[in-house]
């Protein structure tokens, strides 16, 4: 053999191991080998535990604009993926539905169009060895004078494989209420003064009341990763001040008092302020 063909014959060894080689599995393949009659329990979703990457999905036409995110931690948990992709299809449906109907009026009457939208992005509060909290922030448009920004909220119990929202932990919205009341409405007044908002001279002005925290959005946290021992309650606009004022994100501290009207079966898993 000459040198000169000896490169050759290297290309042609390396190509021909190549050709011998199965592809990689896709991972919809790999869920699906798992899930054949004498499979092990539960190794279709560990195989989709493994693989869970986030999810990110957008769509632009000049009918809509959609965005739906979620993130690793909810994908690595088959359940809670699929809810959320059925919730995400659900949106987008009810979307494309308004937004038909909108553009077909306007047509009609001789007025311009706007797309509709819904941009809506979960993200990870805290991830103990029980829970996993998720916040969303949404922002939405129908057609008006500007759009809307609103909040979501829920929480996976791993011990029990179920979807709960925050209240859920508690024995009632009324006690959780009590519980944290004063600290509540005193960040608020702080939140606004921070915003260079004085109290009305109006006590029972329409933005001056206090708002029942458990009508707004609760997010549960955690600072060790461990024990949940923050929260803090979303508060939309109109709620507490007019559109221009925006929203509003209240910390509260997690007290005794609080911890108290925690349900038996996960007061465990609370750490109240010394």
């Amino acid at each position: 053999m000459t040198s000169k063909s000896l490169p050759i014959v290297l290309i042609a060894a390396t190509l021909c191991s190549a050709c011998s080689k199965e592809p990689e599995p896709t991972p919809a393949e790999k869920v699906a080998a798992a899930s054949v009659p004498g499979a092990p329990p539960g190794a279709a979703d560990d195989v989709a535990t493994k693989a869970a990457t986030a999810s990110d999905v957008k769509e632009s036409s000049d009918l809509i604009e959609f965005a739906y995110s979620y993130p690793r931690e909810a994908a690595a948990i088959p359940d809670l993926a699929k809810w959320l992709d059925n919730d995400r299809a659900k949106k987008r449906e009810a979307l494309i539905a308004d937004a038909t109907r909108d553009r077909d009026a306007a047509k009609k009457e001789g007025f311009p169009y706007h797309a509709h939208s819904h941009l809506q992005a979960w993200e990870r509060v805290t991830n103990t060895p029980r829970f996993l909290s998720l916040s969303s922030d949404i922002s939405t448009y129908t057609g008006g004078a500007h759009g809307m920004t609103s909040f979501d909220t829920l929480i996976w119990d791993r011990n029990r494989a179920i979807r709960l929202k925050p209240l859920d932990l508690f024995t009632s919205g009324e006690a959780f209420d009590a519980a944290i009341r004063k600290p509540f409405c005193d960040a608020i007044v702080r939140a606004k003064a921070a915003r260079g908002i004085a109290p009305s001279d109006d006590p029972d002005g329409i933005f001056e009341k206090c708002p029942a925290a458990s009508t707004q959005t609760v997010w549960l946290g955690s600072s060790d990763g461990k024990y949940l021992d923050r929260l803090t309650i979303g508060i939309a606009p109109y709620e507490i001040g007019p559109y221009a004022e925006g929203n509003y994100k209240i910390n509260v501290p997690v007290t005794g008092a609080l911890v108290k009207v925690v349900k038996p079966e996960y007061q465990r898993d609370f750490l109240p302020l010394n």
